[in-house]
Parts: structure tokens; sequence; C-alpha cells
């Protein structure tokens, strides 16, 4: 909760400097487009929290969301499916990347970072293979599909604005992983296997399985969320769809509070955390004198604050323990 807390605090310092330094950010039209954007990349900040929270990296997001993307429209389009066979053919295809990868990590004991690195670059490249690289769209049809990721959502008592619809999505999926995290007892083994995964073995706890559960959610929403972006842009080129989204849903992660080494993390913080990168994006964009090539630049040094400062905490935590202890004996 104070992480959730300090970040927050973050968040609306950014939000005050940039209001001030550029005139169009509190327009209608911004804050409608920054929460789209924060809705959207809050979806695949909150899949990468589960992983996270295990211990475990995932780095194939950007590939799924890629994949995940390009097959929307190809299927509708190019295969003749309908809108139901297609979502569910998303949903589970992303599932199905999630296992594959989760049981390589939990039973075939190789590194998240590997496996999940080579899915980055296997998924893109699929996309790019069916396709034979070529942009895929929706030639102007299937609107009823599209609303999930372009619509809006009037609000009777405010006039002339409208809710993002794929904050609907994001509520939707945040109020659900609070809910498992801290209401049933696979949540609560997820965070005890992220604390002390040789504890967590001996006590029982179904380790790999919950492994694999993680990955599975964190695909999932990771392909959910590719849907979503493509229905919002109208098109995709499978060369640089999700190009680098895997780095904003880790830095939001992080700078929600999530540990890098496991255990520990807020489902709200991680939506704040996407606010903060998003309203970092648009404060690049609107004020004058930033450059717009620093954007990867501030990524970076976000990442490398939240890494920084959860070392910090982690040592400050381990030192109060040790001194109470001594203080004890």
């Amino acid at each position: 909760m104070k992480k959730s807390i300090g970040i927050a605090s973050i968040l609306i310092a950014i939000i005050v400097a940039t209001a001030i330094l550029s005139p169009n950010f509190l327009t209608a039209y911004n804050i409608e487009n920054l929460l789209r954007r924060t809705a959207l990349f809050g979806i695949l900040s909150v899949g990468v929290g589960f992983v996270i929270l295990t211990a475990g990296i995932d780095l194939s997001i950007g590939g799924v969301v890629c994949l995940a993307g390009i097959l929307t429209p190809y299927l509708l389009t190019q295969m003749g499916w309908s809108p139901t066979e297609t979502v569910a053919m998303i949903v589970l295809m992303s599932i199905a990347i999630g296992v594959l990868q989760g049981g390589l990590v939990a039973y075939g004991r190789i590194q998240p970072f590997l496996v999940t690195l080579c899915g980055l670059l296997m998924f893109r490249g699929i996309a790019r293979g069916i396709t034979q690289d070529q942009t895929q769209g929706f030639q102007g049809q299937f609107q009823d599909l599209r609303w999930l990721g372009n619509g809006r959502i009037s609000i009777p008592w405010v006039e002339h604005f409208a809710v993002p619809a794929p904050v609907l999505s994001l509520v939707i999926i945040a109020v659900l992983s609070m809910i498992f995290l801290n209401r049933t007892v696979w949540g609560r083994w997820m965070k005890a296997l992220g604390r002390n995964p040789s504890a967590a073995l001996h006590s029982g706890i179904p380790v790999a399985r919950l492994q694999v559960l993680a990955y599975a959610i964190c695909s999932l929403l990771a392909g959910y969320g590719g849907l979503l972006f493509v229905c919002d842009v109208g098109s995709a080129q499978p060369s640089d769809f999700g190009n680098f989204y895997e780095l904003y849903a880790i830095a939001a992660a992080v700078l929600g509070g999530y540990r890098l080494a496991g255990g520990e993390g807020s489902v709200i913080g991680v939506i704040i955390g996407a606010a903060v990168m998003q309203v970092l994006r648009n404060a690049i964009t609107l004020v004058p004198w930033l450059p717009d090539t620093a954007e990867f630049a501030v990524i970076g040094i976000v990442i490398l604050i939240g890494v920084l400062g959860d070392e910090f905490l982690r040592r400050y935590a381990a030192s109060r323990v040790r001194t109470q202890t001594k203080g004890i004996s």
C-alpha cells in the first residue's frame, strides 16, 4: 500500500507539471486518449505482474501482442472466420503459449529469460510468416468487435466526455486479479512461491503448476491486449506491431510495487505504474522542449529507478529485521 501511495504521488506530480507546461494536456481529447492507452498497457502490466510475483519474467509479451493483433484481422478478412471464432482462437492460442512457456520454465527448468526471449522472436516471426509480412486491417468491417478497442462509454452526468471501452476491460481484469490474489488459496500460494520457492515446495504447494498458471495468465492478457490494440488502431504491420510493449509492461509492474525477486505486488499499483508510463510518453509528445527521441531513454531511466528503489527497500527491510533480532537476543 505504501508503494502504491508513493507511485500515485509521482503520477500526480507528473500530471501537474505537464498540465502547467502544456495547455493541450487537460483537453477532453487528450485525457480520453490517455485513459485508453493506460487501460491497454495496464492489461499487459497486470498480466506480467503474475509472472513477476512468482520470481519469473516474460519478455515475449510484445511477440504475443503482435501475433494476436495480426491474426485477428487476418482470420476475419482473409480466412473468413466469424468474430466469435476469431476471439476464441486468440484466447486459446494465448493460453497455449503461456502453458508452453510456463511448462518449459517449471518442468524443463529452463531460465525464464531464455524461454520468453525465444518466444518474443518466434511469435513475431510466425506472424510475419503467416501474413508474408503484409499489413493486416479490418477493411472497414467488424465494427462491433472493434468497439472493444476503440469504443466509448458515455457518462450520463458528464457532458462532452466518454470513458474509452478498454477501461471497462481493465476494471474487470483488475477486480478478478485482486480477488484471485487476495481471496483465494492459489493467490496466497503464488505469493508464497515468490517469497521463498524452496519453502513453498517443501510445504506442499504445487510450485510447478503455479508457475504454469502465472505464464498462462500473462500470455492470455497479452493476447487479449493485442486484440484490443489492433481493434483500436484498425490495422497492424507485423514487423513492428507490439515492439517493446514488454518493456512498458515490466516497467509499470516494477513501478507499481512488484518486486523482481518475487512474492510482493499490488494490482492497483501496477495500474498506477502504467498510467505513469503513459503520462510520461504524453508529456514527451506535448512539451515542446522535450525531444520525441527521448522516449526510450525515459523508459530505461524509469526501470532503473524502479530496480534501484526495489533493491534499496529490500536491503533496508533486511537490515531492520537483523537489528530487531539482535535487540531481542
